[in-house]
C-alpha cells in the first residue's frame, strides 16, 4: 500500500509540475484576416526563434485565421481572449480591428496593418498610447500609378477592385489612387465585390466601361483559389493587373509591389519578445514602417495580354516569372 501511495504522490507532483510549467509557458495568438501562409508559420516561427523561443516548448503558439471574414475574425478574437493569451498577432486591418473590439489591456501586435493612426489604433507612431503597437505598411498608390502608367503608356482609365469586408483599406487605397492618377488625368473607378463570387461580373464590368488595368485589393486574393481566379479572369479579359501580394504573378497576375511579407512576419516576432521578455508597453513602443519593398513581373503573362514589359523595370525587379 505505501508503495502505492508513494507511486500516486508521486504521479500527483508530476501533474501539479506539468500544470505549473503549462501555466508559466507564454501563449501568443496569432490572428490572420486572410488564410494562414507557410511562409507566415516560417519567418514568424524563424522570428521567434531568434529570440530564442520554441513553439511547443518555451512558448506556445494558437494559430487562427479568419479565412477573409470579418465576423470570423471577431469571433477569434474572442477566443484568444478568453483563452487568455498574453499578446495577439494580428495580420491586416480587419484581423487588428477585431482584436481591439476583443481587448483593450492584452497587447496587440500588427503584423501589418494599414495606417494605424488614421484607422484609429494609435494617437502616433513614436507613441502608439494604446495596447496596440507593430507594423504598418507604407501606402504606396502613387507608386503602382506609376508602374501600370509604365507598362501602359496610354492609359487612360484604371479600375479597383476592392473589398467590401476591408472597407477601411479599400477606402485608403480608392484616395490614393485617385490622388496619384489624377496628377496624369487618368481616370479610377472602384468595382465592390464580397468575395471571389463577384469577380466574374466585376471583371466583366470594368473591361465593358473601358478600364485599361486593374489593381485589386490584397485581402480579396488569399494564395489559394481566389488568387488564381482573379489571375484567370485578368488575362481572358486582356487586362493588366496588380496587386501587393508577391505570390500574384506566380498564380499567373501580371505585377505585384508592395512591402516584403516575409520582413514583417519575422519582425512581428521581435515585437512579441519584446513584450514578454523585457516587459515593454504598446503604448510606449513605436510602431515600425515598413523598410523593404519587393517588385515582381510575369514576362509570360505581359506576352500574352500584348505587352512589352520595358527593359529598365525588368532590372529593377526583385524577380521576373517566364
Amino acid at each position: 500500500m505505501t508503495a502505492v501511495r508513494n507511486r500516486a504522490l508521486a504521479f500527483g507532483l508530476l501533474l501539479a509540475a506539468l500544470s505549473a510549467f503549462a501555466q508559466q509557458v507564454p501563449r501568443v495568438g496569432v490572428l490572420t484576416f486572410t488564410p494562414l501562409t507557410q511562409d507566415f508559420r516560417d519567418a514568424f516561427t524563424q522570428g521567434l526563434r531568434d529570440e530564442g523561443y520554441a513553439d511547443g516548448q518555451n512558448i506556445r503558439v494558437e494559430w487562427r485565421s479568419a479565412d477573409g471574414r470579418a465576423e470570423r475574425a471577431a469571433q477569434i478574437a474572442t477566443e484568444l481572449v478568453d483563452l487568455k493569451v498574453d499578446v495577439i498577432v494580428a495580420s491586416l486591418t480587419p484581423a487588428v480591428q477585431a482584436a481591439q473590439k476583443a481587448t483593450r489591456s492584452i497587447p496587440i501586435v500588427m503584423a501589418p496593418a494599414g495606417d494605424p493612426i488614421q484607422q484609429g489604433f494609435a494617437a502616433s507612431l513614436a507613441r502608439p498610447g494604446g495596447n496596440i503597437t507593430g507594423l504598418t505598411g507604407i501606402e504606396l498608390s502613387a507608386k503602382r500609378v506609376e508602374l501600370l502608367r509604365e507598362l501602359v503608356p496610354r492609359l487612360k482609365r484604371i479600375a479597383l477592385l476592392l473589398n467590401r469586408a476591408d472597407s477601411s483599406y479599400a477606402g485608403v487605397m480608392t484616395r490614393g489612387t485617385e490622388a496619384a492618377a489624377k496628377q496624369f488625368g487618368i481616370e479610377v473607378r472602384a468595382y465592390s465585390v464580397d468575395g471571389a463570387d463577384g469577380f466574374e461580373g466585376a471583371f466583366a464590368a470594368m473591361t465593358g466601361e473601358g478600364a485599361g488595368a486593374v489593381i485589386i485589393q490584397p485581402s480579396l486574393i488569399p494564395p489559394t483559389g481566389p488568387m488564381a481566379r482573379a489571375a484567370d479572369l485578368a488575362l481572358r479579359h486582356r487586362l493588366p493587373s496588380m496587386t501587393l501580394q508577391p505570390m500574384f504573378p506566380d498564380q499567373g497576375g501580371l505585377i505585384s509591389y508592395g512591402i516584403e511579407f516575409r520582413d514583417q512576419y519575422r519582425r512581428a516576432a521581435l515585437f512579441v519578445a519584446r513584450i514578454l521578455k523585457k516587459g515593454e508597453k504598446p503604448e510606449a513602443m513605436p510602431i515600425e514602417q515598413a523598410r523593404t519593398f519587393e517588385l515582381v513581373v510575369n514576362r509570360k503573362t505581359a506576352t500574352a495580354i500584348r505587352l512589352t514589359v520595358p527593359q529598365p523595370m525588368l532590372l529593377r525587379a526583385t524577380r521576373v516569372v517566364d
